[in-house]
């Protein structure tokens, strides 16, 4: 899940066998291109998905991917299982390299799963201070009742972890579904919040995360990559 950067000597260096102190010469020589650009600072910094030429030959041009896929219930949430279908099994073999999960769902839930092979970019999702809302919508097995937005919106205090969950909307949607609204997302947060009602969850299915919104069109199992806007609204969060 990490991109990592490389000072541009070191790169150099780790890729072609140069000594570093023979990469500034390189350098002066116009013989590396970083973007298409003649790279000529040894301190400038290499991202994972910059392209670097030396000499004309590629040392590095990894592309970027961003997916939203639709998860069916059933398929676990792993890169590898051995007992369970897992999300990358849904994907073409050329796609799976790299990828990544950002922001799992359990193996009952279905609903909205992003995947990308950019760290950066997941780490800005997942983290705490941005706080990107998830929408989810939820069968229950019991009737709702109006004492449940004022309790879920008060936050909940887990006496296992000893935390108390940030505050969360809850929208009636008919007698048996609500839709919730996280900003975080812990262990089996949304069951076990209704557990407190005794109201077991019988079907959970996230639709946003964020400005992300689960394509209509896609069916359990399909997936599509992520438009520029899609992307962008994460990095803006």
């Amino acid at each position: 899940m990490q991109s990592k950067s490389h000072r541009l000597d070191r790169f150099i260096s780790q890729h072609c066998a140069i000594k570093r102190a023979d990469v500034r010469l390189l350098l002066a020589q116009g013989r590396v291109l970083l973007n298409g650009v003649v790279a000529r600072d040894i301190n400038q910094l290499v991202q994972a998905f910059d392209e670097v030429l030396f000499d004309g030959q590629i040392l590095q041009a990894k592309q970027a991917r961003y997916l939203m896929l639709h998860k069916p219930v059933g398929v676990v949430s792993a890169t590898r299982d051995d007992e369970h279908k897992t999300v990358l099994d849904l994907l073409p073999e050329d796609l799976r390299a790299d990828l990544h999960i950002a922001g799992r769902l359990d193996l009952n839930s279905s609903g909205l799963l992003l995947l990308s092979n950019d760290g950066r970019w997941s780490r800005c999702l997942s983290a705490p201070e941005h706080k990107v809302p998830k929408i989810y919508q939820v069968t229950l097995q019991n009737p709702l009742t109006e004492e449940y937005a004022p309790a879920f919106a008060a936050g909940m205090y887990f006496a296992y972890e000893d935390i108390t969950t940030a505050p969360a909307q809850l929208r009636m949607l008919s007698e048996y579904v609500a839709e919730v609204i996280l900003s975080e997302g812990k262990y089996h947060q949304i069951k076990r919040m209704f557990g407190r009602f005794r109201n077991p969850v019988l079907a959970l299915h996230r639709s946003a995360i964020g400005e992300i919104v689960l394509d209509a069109n896609l069916a359990p199992g399909e997936f599509r990559e992520l438009n520029n806007r899609e992307i962008n609204s994460i990095w803006g969060s």
